[in-house]
């Protein structure tokens, strides 16, 4: 079983910054990537930035620039430092990570888990 917590979201002004924070706890014997996806009302989900374990990110063309990924190994954390916010980027926010558990035999499949989400709302 993995939990992934976020933290973070929050009401912030068009222009200000924002920084999300997602831990991944479990038995976690190796994490693939981990990944922060958005959710506005009447939108698809979308990728917005991800970290693989070799360091190599990806980010959506909307958020280049502006939005930077990064990981604390130890503490199996990602962060989301998000700057010169806009209206645009209001939506739900979720923590993704790609990982195997750990057990007896060995290291499992890996797969897919999701955070609960954390709202970021841009508005004056």
């Amino acid at each position: 079983q993995v939990q992934l917590v976020e933290s973070g979201g929050g009401l912030v002004q068009p222009g200000g910054s924002l920084r999300l924070s997602c831990a991944a706890s479990g038995t976690i014997a190796s994490i693939n990537f981990m990944a922060w996806y958005r959710e506005a009302p009447g939108k698809q989900r979308e990728l917005v930035a991800r970290i693989f374990s070799d360091s190599k990110t990806n980010y959506a063309d909307s958020v280049k620039g502006r939005f930077t990924i990064s990981r604390d190994n130890a503490k199996n954390t990602v962060y989301l430092q998000m700057n010169n916010l806009k209206p645009e980027d209001t939506a739900v926010y979720y923590c993704n990570a790609n990982l195997r558990l750990d057990g007896l035999g060995g290291p499992s499949t890996p797969r897919n888990y999701w955070g609960q989400g954390t709202q970021v709302t841009v508005s004056s």
